[in-house]
């Protein structure tokens, strides 16, 4: 069973405000300082791990955010490059250097990483040029991160044949198959993953296939699993995080509070916990300790989901200054993803629909249905489309998204916005019905936006 990518509800009903001046810009740039200079929520290969992304697959991987772990880590980094220096042309030593430099992209949101994991992985190709399996199933990482999927999975399958055994190269690849939208395979590879390594990442995946089949059920059961198989805090943690998510969208705040809590006991100032406990807080209704946690988790690893959802919710809450800071700052950070290679995803579409260009939303969805026809680029595409007011296209895009039964209120208000456009008011009604009773506070601009539009339909019948 497969775990790909929980994607996170980044949107936001009513127009967003203007971005501020480049000035301001520069200014707010200058005061955020090097944690700026980072910003991505990546996609990378659990079983490495290698930890996931917002709008990603959960893969039972270890966040870093403390800062002994940073240092961990870039321990880790200068041993092996005094290893290579050593020992000169050393292939093992090249691909888990490249291998610390895609989970560093991760953990500290710094795509910067990116083009120094790809040479020194190459590298390793080079001197190893058959039966690398590490190099390969790193590549396949790397692809993944950049969202070159067709890569990763033409990587994937590499590594498989050259180590049939390793469950990291079955991972990869039911990660690449998810975001493929090749379901099916994606949930056989997933299956064989867990055949050969039943632990906290094949688990986690497993968990996330039964969440995209609407079975939220299984989906918690095995998660519970995944978090009984944790060997360290990380895990834990991870494990902590998604329950904690899995709760949010089925509408338990209270229970996501109380994961994302128990949680930070394991790995304090986790910047994943602190970023679901800002959204169970949202959801019980304690926007100021939302903000809090959000801010801290920016501080950690500034991802541009959590920049995202804070903007939301300071312009939920009046806050319209605050709101355009962050957007800017996503703005940033954007570019920052553009210059490292990084292929813009849902996240980025459903963005620029609801605080940018409907028409550019448009053509960033195109583009991700194509090179990712995954359920969420199905969903931000026909978000796009219908922001552009082009509903009939967009009804297409928006039943791809709910084809597998997944039970996502974002998607379900989607389709129900779109109805509505299209003047289906009794599937309107149903879509926003559902979406209010899968998780009455999937968004703190969109759900509100579903209750005033439930009204109006029932003043128009």
């Amino acid at each position: 069973m497969t775990a790909a990518p929980p994607h996170r509800p980044t949107d936001s009903a009513p127009p967003a405000p203007q971005a501020p001046g480049r000035r301001a810009r520069r200014r707010h740039l200058r005061r955020t300082g090097a944690v700026l200079a980072l910003g991505t929520a990546l996609f990378a290969a659990g079983a490495l791990g290698l930890a996931p992304d917002r709008a990603d697959p959960p893969t039972g991987g270890r966040r870093a955010p403390a800062a002994s772990s940073e240092d961990t880590a870039q321990r880790r980094i200068e041993a092996l490059r005094q290893q290579i220096r050593r020992t000169g042309k050393n292939p093992r030593a090249w691909a888990e250097l490249g291998l610390e430099y895609v989970q560093q992209a991760k953990t500290t949101a710094d795509p910067a990483y990116y083009p120094k994991a790809g040479k020194s992985l190459r590298r390793s190709l080079d001197l190893q040029p058959r039966d690398n399996f590490t190099a390969e199933v790193g590549l396949g990482a790397l692809a993944a991160g950049r969202h070159e999927f067709r890569d990763a999975l033409r990587w994937a399958r590499r590594a498989t044949r050259t180590n049939p055994a390793n469950a990291a190269a079955r991972g990869v690849l039911g990660d690449a198959y998810t975001q493929l939208g090749r379901y099916r395979e994606s949930f056989q590879a997933v299956q064989k993953m867990v055949d050969l390594q039943p632990g906290t990442p094949s688990l986690a995946r497993a968990s996330y296939t039964w969440e995209l089949r609407g079975e939220t059920d299984r989906a918690r059961a095995l998660m519970r699993r995944a978090l009984k198989a944790a060997s360290d805090p990380g895990d834990t943690a991870f494990a902590r995080y998604h329950l904690a998510g899995l709760a949010l969208r089925s509408g338990a705040p209270s229970t996501a509070l109380r994961e994302a809590n128990a949680g930070l006991r394991s790995v304090p100032d986790n910047p994943d916990l602190l970023e679901v406990r800002a959204r169970a807080r949202t959801a019980l209704g304690r926007p100021a300790a939302a903000v809090d946690d959000f801010e801290q988790a920016i501080a950690h690893v500034p991802q541009p989901a959590y920049v995202i959802a804070l903007g939301e919710l300071q312009q939920a809450r009046g806050h319209l200054g605050k709101a355009r800071r962050q957007y800017a700052l996503y703005r940033a950070q954007e570019r920052l993803l553009q210059q490292a290679g990084v292929r813009d995803d849902a996240e980025a579409v459903l963005f620029e629909a609801d605080h940018g260009d409907a028409d550019r939303a448009v053509g960033l969805g195109r583009r991700a249905v194509r090179s990712r026809p995954f359920l969420a680029s199905h969903d931000a595409y026909a978000w796009a489309l219908h922001r552009a007011g082009r509903d009939r296209e967009a009804l297409s895009h928006a039943e791809q998204a709910l084809r597998l039964g997944t039970r996502s209120a974002l998607y379900l208000y989607h389709r129900g916005m779109i109805h509505h456009a299209l003047g289906d008011h009794a599937a309107a009604r149903t879509d926003l019905r559902a979406a209010l009773r899968t998780d009455p506070h999937f968004h703190p601009l969109h759900a509100p936006a579903a209750r005033r539009t439930l009204t109006r339909i029932g003043a128009e019948a």
